[in-house]
């Protein structure tokens, strides 16, 4: 009977943990790239409509500036502005090691070095919660401690909805290996974005083909019966120009490329000049402000306070492109032999707070999230430390703030 009495007991201390296990919440942050805050209403697609009508949203999500890719990614895993965890543009030149970052450059995608704060993941890590990403700026570090327990290394050609299935199966997995937090990317319609621009069809097509898969990633979800929030983001908008020789700063023609003791890394929207040489510096900047047209140069000291834009890996001097306009490399002569003229295409980087088309999406829902509230334009750096509320996990330094989603947290 005692024997009896002790397996009773056990079996049902087991449950109940199992039980308590199950009941703590789950997060999962879907990124898809260059979703504008506009495109649910333009396009109409229904997932998307459901998902908000059952939930929150903001009018807008404002990007870090730049509104680039792999720096608004990596703040929105961080809760950092770019000027303080590191990941300044998705191309960059690091002062201090004398390197090269390109987002392409593989040795150093995967390098910690470039990667400051504390990502979700690691934070979930470092408090003994299993965490997973399928494809997430940051998440490949090669050091173990700072990246998921599950993750894959980036591959744009694996099937979308094998991205989803996998997302699913790891909430099957056993209660004591389901993570508990799961990022998800996917490239569109950024690419559809730029090629076409934000009004094309294509551009249509690929925010529907994004619907269909919320459909399939909630549909899964609710069959799980696990308390999931999930939280739908966007790193940036995009803005619509034409190709015309006037839309085009040609940076060639105002810099000597071959003048090695300036170093130029070119982001289209901003241009970064790395001048060590004081007064080689303030000359550069002289010619450059002499010919302004289509945009402004800017010292280092003189960036916008609200940009955050403070680091050693931020050029000394940038070329910032006036709405409308990109900066390309290359000769003049070439571009327009091969250019489409009167085409349309897309480009974000621009300041979000001059440019709104820049701004991205917002939505939530999930037992932690109350439904019904619209809550105005808010930055992405204060995503970060409503998951970790939800999470239960505690915060390190950030430049997020708790207070900004309040409004929409719900305890359970």
């Amino acid at each position: 009977m005692k024997r009896i009495i002790c397996f009773l007991f056990l079996l049902t201390s087991l449950s109940a943990a199992t039980a308590q296990h199950e009941s703590k919440p789950y997060v999962i942050l879907v990124s898809f790239d260059g979703f504008r805050y506009d495109y649910v209403k333009n396009f109409n697609p229904p997932n998307f409509k459901s998902f908000i009508e059952q939930g929150a949203q903001a009018e807008a999500l404002i990007p870090s500036f730049p509104s680039k890719t792999f720096p608004n990614h990596y703040s929105l895993v961080t809760g950092l502005n770019p000027g303080n965890h590191g990941l300044v543009d998705n191309s960059f030149y690091d002062t201090q090691r004398g390197t090269s970052y390109g987002m392409r450059d593989w040795p150093k995608v995967v390098d910690p070095y470039y990667y400051g704060g504390v990502p979700i993941w690691e934070l979930a890590k470092k408090n003994g919660m299993k965490s997973a990403s399928y494809f997430w700026v940051g998440s490949e570090m090669s050091d173990e401690s700072r990246r998921p327990d599950y993750y894959f290394p980036f591959d744009d050609s694996v099937d979308p909805n094998d991205r989803v299935t996998q997302v699913l199966n790891w909430l099957k997995l056993s209660d004591t290996e389901r993570p508990h937090i799961i990022t998800l990317y996917f490239s569109f319609p950024d690419h559809e974005g730029h090629s076409y621009g934000p009004n094309a069809e294509e551009t249509r097509r690929a925010v529907l083909r994004a619907d269909t898969l919320l459909g399939k990633l909630m549909d899964g979800v609710k069959a799980t019966k696990l308390p999931v929030n999930v939280i739908l983001v966007s790193d940036h908008g995009m803005s619509e120009l034409t190709t015309a020789e006037g839309t085009y700063i040609f940076v060639d023609e105002l810099i000597d490329r071959k003048n090695s003791s300036v170093k130029l890394v070119n982001g289209g929207t901003q241009t970064h000049l790395y001048i060590s040489d004081l007064q080689k510096r303030d000359s550069t900047y002289l010619v450059l402000k002499g010919k302004e047209k289509n945009y402004r140069v800017l010292r280092k000291e003189n960036y916008p306070v609200h940009w955050n834009y403070q680091h050693d890996r931020v050029g000394d001097l940038l070329i910032v492109a006036s709405p409308g306009h990109y900066i390309r490399e290359g000769s003049r002569e070439r571009f327009l032999t091969s250019a489409k003229i009167g085409s349309k295409f897309g480009v974000h980087g621009f300041d979000p707070a001059e440019v709104t088309d820049m701004r991205g999406i917002f939505y939530a829902q999930g037992p932690n999230i109350k439904s019904g509230i619209m809550l105005e334009p808010f930055q992405n750096i204060h995503i970060y430390p409503l998951v970790a509320k939800i999470l239960g996990l505690p915060l390190p330094v950030i430049d997020g703030k708790e207070e900004v989603l309040k409004k929409i947290y719900k305890r359970k």
